[in-house]
């Protein structure tokens, strides 16, 4: 992977990973405590999250014996910025098909296009 938007789409492919991430968007929270709810080894939590901060997705701090995780959003910029560019063609696309059917249902032509 050459970029950061292909780092970051690959750690966004796997499951386990978008879940953790979901869980740190209430804020920091430990290793240990993030990994409770999934029923792996702590080998394989620490791999998932090895592969969210070479994204840039999360950074982890280590105070004593606490190893805080935190969410680094940054990265999903991109990504939504990348996805945003497609916005035109899903907007065309959807107006194409809205067209189609009010031409099988003659009766709705009169009312309004619905605004996104």
């Amino acid at each position: 992977m050459d970029d950061s938007l292909s780092a970051t789409l690959a750690a966004l492919a796997d499951p386990t990973r978008r879940a953790i991430l979901a869980r740190l968007i209430a804020g920091e929270i430990s290793v240990k405590v993030l990994a409770q709810p999934f029923s792996m080894t702590a080998p394989a939590i620490s791999k998932h999250l090895k592969v969210l901060e070479r994204a840039g997705l999360i950074t982890r701090g280590r105070h004593a014996q606490w190893r805080p995780c935190r969410l680094d959003a940054k990265p999903l910029r991109e990504v939504a910025q990348w996805v945003g560019d497609f916005r035109p063609f899903w907007e065309e696309s959807f107006d194409r098909l809205e067209d189609y059917l009010r031409s099988l249902h003659p009766e709705t032509k009169g009312r309004a296009r619905r605004k996104r």
